[in-house]
């Protein structure tokens, strides 16, 4: 496929905010990709990018075994931005020296601004001191020739460094979260005016592009989609649907484990506003079956994923075969499950098979939002004429109530947190919140407590609220409701939910590296 964009390749060494810098960049309009350090060479060669970042990453630059970048990249001309471990490599490859074991540096810092800098245009003014983030171990004790000091912090004398006559950058901060207030516009400044991209990538370029991807990959064969309900399926079916028409058939799996009114939904906008060719299989007592006396959350993630592929496997064989399956995988999945740079892989989003699929199975994967965050997904559903009912859902996981009710599975419990749920969503539209959070769930807790309700005594369930405000779903912070919201919903839910004596709510946030409350 031909791109006419300018575009940044951002090297990864494991950080696991590096694909934030690929959000920074793409926000100013500039097209980017992110590929592990041992594929930096080959895609320098392919991609042709104007401008190089490395990101940060986890290892040492004093070990023997680090990670890396290519040292041919340094002689290519490009500019080149180096985030934390990214400016300790750059350092120690061409001649400086990184010194770890007591320089650690974690959390908040302010960096003296000690002389101009087109890094710093229209940003920082010399003399000045500005908060950022830092997450180091390791820090640069001496620069390569050429290089001279930008900005200090109290433990990283060397937090801004350039050789401006190669146009080599490297801090010692993360500039790419949002706990660095101005370092969006520092990688601005770095993309636009020091590597001059042009900003002329947007969703509508995406759009064609993903289309031109999907019909060189399937070409004349049969895709099957998996819709969940969710913005990511949802989007990816009519993206799909767009490159390839009929080719493509949408299997919905009605698993037992959705939100009131869920299906219906679904059902309705492909059926009656898209003419997507349609399967809604009915395999409530299948999955719920399956589950039955399982409490550990990791085996229900792993049933219900292999339940999926058995169903679409079997969907497959009754339209005639299939040659792919579509997902609507978005980057969060895949860097929550698996090491981007080829290190061990951590189990998190489990139910997604982002590793592939299984060998028994003839299908390949088909992943158009792979590389999109959701804030992304739901500007390209906006592009493709999505209605806000969908475009504007909350995130819902696939193994969907399963993981709403810790311990063992019953449709009495399922039916218990279905009501409670759907009290709860309802008061947020009615508060008008719905917009202003980016995802909110009850949870119904493996817990039983006595209560007084009237002149009985009860001994019932406890149920859990959860509300986080996010941009991309790395990480999140909880909604501040206020005491009269929470005390409408608590008595609303005790009231009308037989089985429920106790309302609580979660505040507990998701900063980067964890995962939310499940």
């Amino acid at each position: 496929m031909t791109q006419t964009h300018d575009k940044i390749l951002i090297v990864d060494f494991g950080s696991q905010v590096t694909q934030l810098i690929a959000r920074r960049v793409r926000e100013d309009g500039v097209y980017s990709e992110v590929v592990p350090f041992q594929k930096a060479a080959e895609a320098i060669r392919t991609m042709k990018p104007k401008g190089v970042i490395l990101s940060g990453g986890p290892e040492s630059v004093t070990t023997d075994m680090s990670p890396r970048a290519p040292q041919e990249l340094f002689d290519t001309g490009l500019p080149i931005f180096g985030i934390c471990y990214g400016q300790q490599t750059m350092a120690a490859q061409l001649g400086g020296e990184v010194e770890g074991g007591h320089h650690s540096e974690f959390g908040r810092a302010e960096v003296e601004v000690l002389t101009e800098s087109p890094l710093f245009q229209g940003v920082w003014q010399v003399g000045k001191k500005y908060p950022v983030w830092m997450s180091h171990g390791d820090r640069v004790t001496k620069l390569p020739e050429g290089f001279e000091v930008l900005a200090a912090s109290e433990n990283a004398p060397f937090a801004v460094v350039a050789d401006e006559g190669h146009k080599f950058y490297g801090v010692q901060f993360h500039p790419e979260v949002v706990h660095t207030p101005q370092g969006a516009q520092l990688i601005r400044n770095f993309v636009r005016d020091i590597a001059g991209c042009k900003g002329d990538w947007t969703m509508k370029a995406f759009r064609e592009e993903a289309i031109e991807r999907i019909r060189a990959q399937v070409g004349t064969g049969r895709v099957i989609c998996g819709l969940s309900g969710g913005v990511d399926s949802a989007v990816a079916a009519v993206l799909i649907h767009e490159a390839i028409g009929d080719q493509l058939t949408c299997v919905f799996v009605d698993h037992g484990l959705l939100r009131a009114s869920e299906a219906e939904q679904v059902v309705t906008l492909f059926r009656d506003h898209y003419n997507i060719p349609l399967v809604h299989v009915q395999a409530q007592d299948l999955f719920i079956g399956a589950l039955e006396g399982v409490s550990d959350p990791e085996v229900k993630r792993k049933t219900i994923g292999k339940l999926f592929i058995d169903v679409f496997d079997e969907e497959a064989k009754k339209i005639g075969g299939a040659d792919f399956l579509a997902q609507g995988t978005l980057y969060p999945d895949v860097i929550e499950s698996v090491s981007f740079t080829g290190g061990p892989s951590v189990t998190i989003k489990s139910h997604h098979n982002v590793g592939g699929l299984p060998e028994r199975m003839k299908m390949k994967l088909v992943e158009p939002l792979r590389e999109l965050f959701k804030d992304e997904v739901r500007v390209l559903g906006r592009e493709l004429g999505l209605p806000d009912a969908f475009v504007n859902r909350h995130p819902f996981p696939g193994p969907g109530l399963a993981i709403r009710v810790p311990g063992e599975i019953t449709r009495e419990k399922l039916d218990i947190l279905r009501k409670a749920d759907a009290i709860y969503l309802e008061e947020i539209r009615n508060a008008g919140l719905y917009d202003e959070i980016w995802q909110a769930f009850a949870v119904l807790l493996p817990v039983k407590t006595v209560g007084v309700m009237g002149d009985a005594r009860t001994y019932d369930h406890v149920c859990a609220l959860r509300a986080v405000t996010s941009i991309d779903g790395m990480t999140a912070d909880f909604y501040p409701f206020d005491m009269a919201f929470l005390g409408r919903v608590a008595t609303r839910i005790i009231n009308e939910v037989k089985g429920i004596n106790r309302v609580t709510y979660d505040i507990t946030s998701k900063p980067p590296g964890t995962i939310e409350w499940e």
